[in-house]
């Protein structure tokens, strides 16, 4: 009671305050019909009020704090990239069987539309991805995660991820990709079957961290044409790709 003791009585000194003035509207005007029937009016509206409120304005509060959510988590994403997710899906791209048909399809230029975004991934989902684990380095490989592990480890701190299920989703597909690695003494010397089950979760972590590099590349033509125009220019799927303005 002690917390909410201020509310409860502003919510008393209204309703008295309001309370006195009807009192003495009648007493003044001597019209006590009137006075009941405008009250009952005000009373009929409260309902329409309390939708107006609850509902419509309350969605609108919530998409507005969503949106801003969303954007602190681009910032995040956009972090990740910086720091690992440009760097890994270089990596990954020598294990692909046909890399030349994914950087066909994802060479991303200043005119793409939203529609083209839009297919290309659908295009990914119904591509039949084959890796093969033994055209890459896998010591590289492991290399590199592990040694972005810590930066992983503290994204996974940042509970506005939760929110974003297929970005959480594509974090634990690389940190059960760096398990795998790590449990491995020898990665060159694998057996046929244990290569195609790490294949299979280079796969999964591949795909997943390419859906959310199309989603970020849309988000950056969208909101910020200036680092659009970087990642362009750093294409991991472009093997001409340079940072240089040219």
């Amino acid at each position: 009671m002690k917390q909410f003791g201020w509310e409860i009585f502003l919510g008393a000194a209204l309703i008295t305050a309001s309370a006195g003035l009807y009192y003495a509207e009648i007493k003044i005007f001597h019209a006590q019909r009137d006075t009941l029937f405008y009250l009952f009016q005000d009373l009929a509206f409260v309902p329409v009020q309390v939708l107006l409120v609850t509902l419509i304005l309350n969605q609108l509060l919530n998409i507005r704090e969503k949106k801003a959510m969303l954007n602190k988590l681009n910032m995040v994403i956009g972090a990740f990239f910086s720091e690992v997710g440009t760097g890994l899906l270089k990596s990954f791209l020598p294990f692909d069987h046909h890399p030349d048909t994914i950087r066909s399809r994802l060479m991303v230029t200043a005119e793409w539309p939203d529609q083209r975004f839009s297919l290309a991934a659908k295009n990914l989902k119904d591509d039949d991805c084959q890796i093969d684990c033994k055209k890459g380095d896998l010591e590289a490989l492991k290399s590199f995660i592990v040694e972005k592990r810590d930066f992983l480890l503290r994204l996974l701190e940042n509970p506005n991820l939760l929110e974003h299920e297929t970005f959480t989703e594509l974090l634990w597909a690389v940190f059960h990709l760096t398990e795998e690695l790590t449990a491995r003494e020898d990665l060159s010397r694998l057996s046929a079957p244990d290569c195609a089950h790490i294949g299979g979760d280079i796969r999964r972590a591949y795909l997943l961290l390419i859906a959310e590099w199309l989603a970020y590349m849309r988000h950056l033509k969208r909101e910020y044409p200036y680092l659009f125009s970087l990642a362009l220019r750093t294409n991991p799927f472009d093997p001409k790709a340079s940072a240089e303005v040219k």
